[in-house]
């Protein structure tokens, strides 16, 4: 799948931009960032995009988790575009384009991504596998919140599925007919039916609070 992708730039990303993943959370580590870039080269050659925009934009898109999280897609944006080794590869209108993907990446942005790249990497980030999403909701809440115990984890669980992937949750997908419109909706059928979800967390909980 990869190799479409400038085997120089490749090589750039792996050394020096993907390492600094490794000092953050679970949810948004190089596991995460290593899916969002394989999600991301894959739609872009489904839709026929540039797959070598697509897998940069990818490898920045969370790099303002070094700076304060609520702002992090706009400090990103910013990384990308002041990191003068990608002008090796891209045009600086193509940097242009790649800083505002960057930006338009997050799942609670009020306005439709700007361009084709945009929905690219915000739909790459959006992981709705249900395991997937319950687990990453346990991580951060144990790396975040360490001293809250078991029940109230729970209702954190629980407000922060409701608040993003329920039917007036904020999450939007913005490439039609993706995988990630079927998981949405497994994720909302189980939201309402606590009994089922609280077995999801519990056997996650327990499992993340060992590991």
């Amino acid at each position: 799948m990869m190799n479409n992708v400038n085997l120089d730039l490749m090589t750039f990303v792996e050394a020096e931009i993907l390492p600094r993943y490794a000092n953050f959370d679970k949810a948004h580590g190089l596991p995460h960032v290593t899916r969002v870039i394989n999600k991301s080269v894959r739609l872009a050659r489904s839709i026929g995009a540039d797959v070598d925009m697509a897998y940069a934009i990818a490898a920045y898109h969370d790099l303002g988790l070094e700076g304060p999280r609520a702002v992090h897609h706009v400090t990103g944006g910013r990384i990308l575009a002041a990191d003068a080794r990608l002008r090796k590869w891209f045009s600086p209108d193509k940097i242009k384009i790649m800083k505002e993907a960057v930006e338009d990446h997050r799942a609670s942005a009020s306005h439709a991504p700007r361009s084709v790249y945009g929905k690219i990497v915000a739909e790459a980030d959006r992981e709705l596998e249900p395991e997937t999403v319950f687990r990453r909701t346990i991580q951060f809440g144990l790396d975040r919140y360490p001293e809250l115990g078991r029940e109230a984890q729970w209702r954190r669980f629980n407000e922060h599925l409701d608040n993003k992937y329920s039917g007036h949750g904020y999450m939007r997908l913005w490439i039609p007919g993706s995988d990630n419109e079927a998981h949405l909706k497994e994720i909302r059928e189980l939201i309402i039916q606590p009994a089922k979800l609280r077995l999801f967390f519990d056997r996650i909980y327990d499992e993340e609070s060992n590991s």
